[in-house]
């Protein structure tokens, strides 16, 4: 049995690893070090979405000199960019090769491939919200998982590789059970940190919009997508076109985010190009790595699919509309699934801002409340739950004090943004 990516079967050649340039990395307790006898801690980044999402566990270890975290990117069709965004915040980052040959106090993963090969108790996290995906192949009772719930994602050779498993929310404890009831030993529901972060940054809404450049009357409009087949990056030359011709100059401002996955896929050059080719210089074309929390929370209308942007949208009390949505590959008990049963269809045989009306009249905030509290179970404690997680695992008693995690940063304006992107486009 093997190992899988989180959001899907995909495998790659084992025990490779893209080049990418190092930062010099020291040995374990070595002779120059000037903080001697830490825990070290491995962050395993698969992914840029990984990385991004594991930013939210490691920072609770941050600020502690018992804890040294370093980071590693493991052999992944979609890694991509990963380590670049890891060293530019200043991470040591390992090569794959010396990571395996090295034994942790704590490894760090929102993904499974290669972590049979690592040596040190592995807590996972989920990679998203709301385990929405099914899995391609189905679990040996018969039924597809949700994506990272099934037993190809957990155990290796009959072996459960983690030695524990973070969770969001306790529906997922009942998922866990009906795809791979063996692992529920090694289940806590911690809760979101993305949920956290979202609502915490509500309140300062007007701070994030006056960020991205917008004035008071101006509606800004988010259309995201996430990857793969039933993305609504695959009918972007039918929604973006819409956007440039049918929302007023005055009055509208519209942003693409696309899920960073499909730049690692296709190259960072040929997304950019198709996005603006449709896009007709009128939507703000955001880059991957760009965080995408500060501009849901400034949203006035979100375009989506099944990824989890919009599913966290469901938080914003911004009416929503689904461009796309493949049921057959969609967890027909997620709150995906109960957010595509809510929110309005995009049409294409009516006018657009017509449409973004009518989803505001038919908005009802409390049926969006009920699928937005299916994300967290655990809403505002995921940093005291987690922290205290990470150091039964480390063996450590926590500092003494309250976690404090920092805010939402501000935006970058919108104008620059796009300014950005048009000088990479040459």
């Amino acid at each position: 049995m093997t190992l899988v990516h989180g959001e899907q079967d995909i495998t790659t050649a084992n025990g490779t690893h893209p080049t990418h340039p190092t930062q010099e990395t020291w040995s374990n307790n070595g002779p120059w070090e000037t903080l001697r006898d830490r825990k070290e801690v491995l962050v395993v980044a698969q992914t840029m979405v990984y990385a991004k999402r594991l930013h939210d566990f490691y920072s609770l270890l941050a600020s502690d000199l018992r804890v040294h975290v370093q980071f590693t990117v493991a052999p992944h069709t979609f890694n991509r960019g990963t380590a670049e965004i890891l060293q530019a915040m200043g991470g040591t980052v390992l090569p794959w090769e010396q990571a395996v040959r090295r034994e942790f106090d704590l490894v760090l993963a929102a993904g499974s491939q290669g972590m049979e090969q690592l040596h040190g108790p592995v807590v996972r996290l989920p990679h998203g919200a709301g385990n929405i995906k099914l899995a391609r192949s189905s679990a040996p009772g018969g039924e597809r998982p949700a994506v990272g719930l099934g037993p190809d994602y957990l155990y290796w050779e009959g072996r459960l590789v983690p030695a524990s498993f973070a969770l969001a929310h306790e529906e997922e404890l009942l998922e866990l059970r009906r795809s791979c009831p063996e692992a529920l030993p090694i289940a806590e529901v911690v809760g979101d940190p993305c949920y956290d972060r979202i609502a915490a940054a509500l309140p300062h809404r007007e701070h994030h919009r006056a960020a991205l450049g917008l004035r008071r009357d101006e509606k800004l409009v988010l259309v995201s997508s996430t990857w793969g087949d039933g993305s609504l990056f695959t009918r972007l030359d039918a929604v973006l076109p819409r956007l440039a011709s049918e929302l007023p100059r005055h009055g509208y401002r519209a942003v693409l985010l696309t899920h960073p996955n499909i730049s690692a896929a296709h190259g960072a050059f040929a997304v950019r190009s198709w996005a603006r080719a449709t896009a007709r210089g009128v939507v703000t074309v955001v880059p991957p790595e760009t965080d995408w929390r500060p501009l849901l929370v400034a949203a006035d209308f979100i375009i989506g699919d099944h990824g989890s942007v919009t599913l966290y949208g469901a938080m914003t009390g911004a009416p929503v509309l689904l461009a796309e949505y493949p049921h057959r590959n969609v967890n027909p008990r997620s709150p995906a699934a109960q957010l595509a049963r809510t929110a309005p269809a995009l049409s294409p045989g009516h006018p657009l801002v017509d449409q973004l009306s009518y989803a505001a009249e038919q908005y009802r905030p409390e049926e969006y409340a009920a699928i937005a509290a299916r994300i967290s179970s655990e809403p505002g404690r995921f940093d005291r739950n987690a922290r205290r997680l990470l150091y039964r695992v480390l063996g450590l008693g926590q500092p003494a004090h309250a976690p404090a995690p920092e805010p939402l940063p501000l935006p970058d304006p919108l104008d620059a943004i796009a300014a950005a992107e048009a000088r990479r486009a040459g």
